[in-house]
């Protein structure tokens, strides 16, 4: 097959690596890529927003399947054009990708169909009074949500009711997420554990693939702000095959069930952020892709031929029995620019890259090339990933941590904590 895959993050390259693995592939490009995955596919430079660019690549290489990696693109139709001239996509139509783009719309598909999630009220710009009101009326910690897409950051935790009013100001006056934040979801604080569980489908049937756990905040021990995720493990303890049947049975078919029914059927993959409660497992947020960083600690763990399983998908008759959880464990930790989620500094160059062990995956989420150089070019910069034959998360974060320390670049800031949670839970685990 001749394949393509969209973007140019860790994710993307996460996901390349796993298709360059399969039996069936030809040719697989990356559009852009990065320096990366320019070691074991093609990058081609072209602008994913540009559909008329993407279109006649597929045209002229006789593409077999495009791999969708960020959500702008799905949002905006991208899925919907490229079917239409009769190319196979793994990604959802824009209706569908409204589960994301949208998240009044995703709360209310939610309330609708009995799924469980936090009990919330929407408001817009215009209802600011109103919005105002609600707070006062709550207790707290409570969420504000910017509706649209704000790149895994318009998430805002409020501890009290003038840190949410102060909040309230920054989405609607201030316009800090743009126009993601012209409506807004206010929701109660839920607590428990969170997990992320990737489910593939082809809109009627799915598989779902070893859960994860994410690190949001920026600081050690979840404090400071949210951002695009600081690292990730799997799998996650938390998900137990109890919780993973109540997800299924609770949460994945209705929400397919309900898409399906209000004619917006969910291609690709479809990612449950979820927290594990007290009363059982509820949804954070739906997301209309893979997830990142967890994909990068997801996908080492699967054997089998996972392009068998994205194709299958696309084509709608999904092979469930393409992969298989391989029985290991694996982590990752994001080395950052210091700054990062707010403003930061790039072009610093990056050493070290040569020194790190073949039992290491380091890929590449925000780097340029320059000659034969690798410099910082963004926030997220690398994803260095440790994956174990054994179900040792221990063991993955020793080793890598001891892979950081050979990783250097001007302001480098990473978590020191990534995968503590699931280690104490294995830990409990086998002492009873």
């Amino acid at each position: 097959m001749n394949v393509i895959v969209l973007g140019s993050g860790g994710r993307e390259h996460a996901i390349a690596l796993k298709i360059s693995q399969s039996l069936i592939l030809k040719n697989l490009y990356a559009i852009p890529g990065n320096p990366g995955t320019e070691s074991f596919c093609e990058n081609v430079n072209l602008d994913i927003n540009s559909s008329d660019q993407i279109l006649e690549f597929c045209t002229k290489k006789n593409i077999d399947l495009v791999v969708i990696g960020p959500e702008v693109p799905l949002v905006n139709g991208l899925a919907d054009l490229l079917r239409e001239k009769g190319f196979n996509v793994f990604g959802p139509n824009a209706a569908a990708a409204r589960i994301e783009g949208n998240k009044v719309f995703s709360k209310h598909l939610m309330e609708q169909f009995g799924i469980p999630t936090a009990r919330f009220k929407s408001f817009t710009k215009g209802e600011f009074e109103k919005a105002e009101e609600f707070i006062r009326m709550n207790n707290f910690p409570l969420v504000l949500k910017a509706s649209g897409l704000a790149a895994g950051k318009g998430v805002l935790i409020c501890e009290s009711a003038e840190e949410a009013a102060t909040a309230l100001k920054e989405i609607f006056r201030d316009n800090v997420f743009g126009a993601a934040g012209n409506e807004i979801v206010i929701e109660e604080f839920m607590t428990g554990e969170e997990a992320s569980l990737f489910a593939i489908t082809d809109g009627s049937d799915f598989v779902c693939l070893p859960a994860a756990q994410d690190h949001k905040r920026i600081g050690d021990h979840d404090t400071g702000k949210n951002t695009g995720g600081m690292g990730a493990y799997a799998p996650a303890p938390v998900m137990d095959s109890a919780t993973l049947y109540r997800v299924e049975e609770e949460i994945l078919k209705p929400t397919l069930r309900a898409l399906r029914e209000i004619g917006s059927e969910f291609n690709g993959c479809l990612y449950c952020g979820l927290m594990i409660t007290g009363e059982g497992p509820k949804v954070v947020e739906f997301n209309c892709r893979f997830g990142d960083p967890e994909t990068q600690v997801v996908l080492p763990l699967l054997k089998g031929d996972f392009l068998k399983l994205l194709y299958s998908a696309a084509t709608g008759k999904i092979d469930k029995e393409a992969v298989a959880y391989s029985g290991g464990a694996a982590i990752t930790v994001v080395a950052a620019s210091q700054g990062y989620p707010e403003k930061y500094e790039k072009g610093f160059e990056i050493k070290g890259l040569d020194k790190t062990k073949a039992d290491i995956i380091v890929f590449h989420a925000g780097t340029m090339k320059s000659g034969d150089k690798i410099f910082t070019n963004g926030g997220r910069v690398l994803n260095i990933t440790a994956v174990s034959e054994r179900n040792d998360l221990n063991h993955c974060k020793t080793r890598a941590y001891r892979a950081l320390d050979d990783i250097k670049f001007s302001n480098i800031y990473y978590r020191h904590d990534i995968a503590d949670k699931g280690i104490r839970k294995q830990s409990t685990t086998s002492e009873i």
